[in-house]
């Protein structure tokens, strides 16, 4: 993004954005902000071409939607009130989500995987799903929804918070997906909430599956 801004406006940009992924990941919606004098006093229509061209030399998997104009101080990250994930899977062999998905042809439980889902509600510290050497200086979490359901045949993970650390979604599919196929129980999942230790979830489950789904900010 940063290199396709300096082709087309000839100067520098540095970008920042509005949620860290893992490599592999991929997002439906996501957020960077930028100081530059390109944009000043330039009309929509003239936003409008700007975005046409800079998606010409953006690479296939990336697209950009929209060029909005913010105060000052505005930080695309910090400023976010609560991010959404979805992580996808399938369980019967298929060419068409390889990449887009996790395939896992396992009996699952889908009501233990809900009964672990709504677990999650009842706690804000959320140590055990971050991955080690993460520069945060603390673990809490305030999590607002938290299910698995069915998506056009996939199983899915939806979930919705304030913020996320390293490897936090992607450890809370893996070490469920234990509850749901009865390797551990519930109150096992819960001791590992509590232990505050993350060398006792599961952060096994590829990124292909995970999808940043919106970033919402204040009005």
């Amino acid at each position: 993004m940063e290199k396709a801004l300096t082709v087309y406006f000839k100067h520098e940009f540095s970008l920042t954005g509005s949620s860290r992924t893992d490599a592999g990941v991929h997002a439906l919606s996501n957020y960077f902000h930028f100081d530059s004098e390109a944009f000043e006093n330039k009309q929509d229509d003239e936003l409008d071409k700007a975005i046409y061209h800079l998606n010409a030399i953006l690479p296939d998997d990336i697209v950009m939607k929209k060029i909005y104009k913010v105060k000052d101080d505005a930080h695309c990250r910090f400023d976010a009130i609560s991010r959404e994930y979805k992580y996808y899977i399938y369980q019967h062999k298929t060419p068409f989500f390889s990449d887009r998905a996790f395939f896992f042809p396992y009996r699952l439980d889908i009501d233990k995987l809900n009964q672990a889902a709504a677990v999650l509600l009842n706690y804000e510290d959320f140590t055990s799903f971050s991955k080690k050497n993460t520069q945060v200086k603390t673990f809490q979490c305030k999590l607002s929804k938290s299910v698995w359901q069915i998506e056009n045949e996939l199983l899915v993970f939806n979930v919705k918070g304030n913020r996320f650390l390293r490897g936090m979604v992607r450890g809370l599919v893996g070490t469920m997906l234990k509850v749901g196929t009865g390797k551990i129980s519930l109150n096992d999942f819960c001791k590992i909430i509590e232990g505050k230790d993350c060398s006792k979830a599961d952060f096994s489950v590829p990124p292909q599956g995970l999808f940043l789904i919106n970033v919402a900010y204040p009005q």
